[in-house]
C-alpha cells in the first residue's frame, strides 16, 4: 500500500492548503494560548480553574516551629537546663520551667522517674501521664501557673 505522504510528493502542500500545515497553526497556537480569544468556550468547559489564585501558602517564613523535648529527656538534661536557670529544687522533687528556656511541648517518649513539676506551653496526654504517675506534675497554660504562685 502506498503511504499518503508518497502519493503526495511533488504537490507543494500535502492537501493541507496553504498555511494549514505550517507551525501551530492549525491548532490555534501552542500550550496554552488563546485561552481568553479563540479557545475560551474550551477552557470554560474542560479547565474551568485554569486562571486565578486557588487556596492559600502559609510561607516558612511566616511560620514558627515548636520546640519539643520528651519526658525522658527532662532528666538527663537536668544539669543543662538547670545552668539556664530553668531547674529549681524542691520538697518534692524539681521544678523545671521549659517555657524559659524556649520549649513549647512536652512529649510522652521516655520514662519519667523523678517527681518534676513541669511548666511548658503545652504537652500531650501520654507526657502528663507519664510525669503524674512519677509523682509530679504539668502545669500547661499562663493561668495556671498564676493560680499555683
Amino acid at each position: 500500500m502506498v503511504s499518503r505522504t508518497k502519493k503526495l510528493r511533488g504537490s507543494r502542500t500535502h492537501g493541507r492548503g496553504k498555511k494549514h500545515g505550517r507551525g501551530a497553526g492549525d491548532r490555534g497556537g501552542r500550550g496554552n494560548a488563546g485561552l481568553h480569544k479563540h479557545k475560551f468556550k474550551w477552557m470554560i468547559k474542560y479547565d474551568p480553574d485554569h486562571f486565578g489564585a486557588h487556596g492559600f501558602v502559609r510561607h516558612a517564613a511566616t511560620r514558627k516551629a515548636k520546640l519539643s523535648v520528651n519526658v525522658g529527656d527532662i532528666e538527663d538534661r537536668l544539669a543543662e537546663f538547670g545552668l539556664k536557670g530553668a531547674v529549681h529544687k524542691t520538697d518534692a522533687g524539681y521544678k523545671v520551667d521549659l517555657t524559659m528556656i524556649g520549649i513549647d511541648k512536652l512529649l510522652g517518649a521516655g520514662r519519667a522517674n523523678l517527681p518534676l513539676e513541669v511548666i511548658v506551653a503545652e504537652a500531650t496526654e501520654s507526657a502528663k501521664s507519664k510525669v503524674e504517675a512519677a509523682g509530679g506534675k504539668v502545669i500547661t497554660t499562663v493561668q495556671e501557673i498564676q493560680k499555683g504562685e
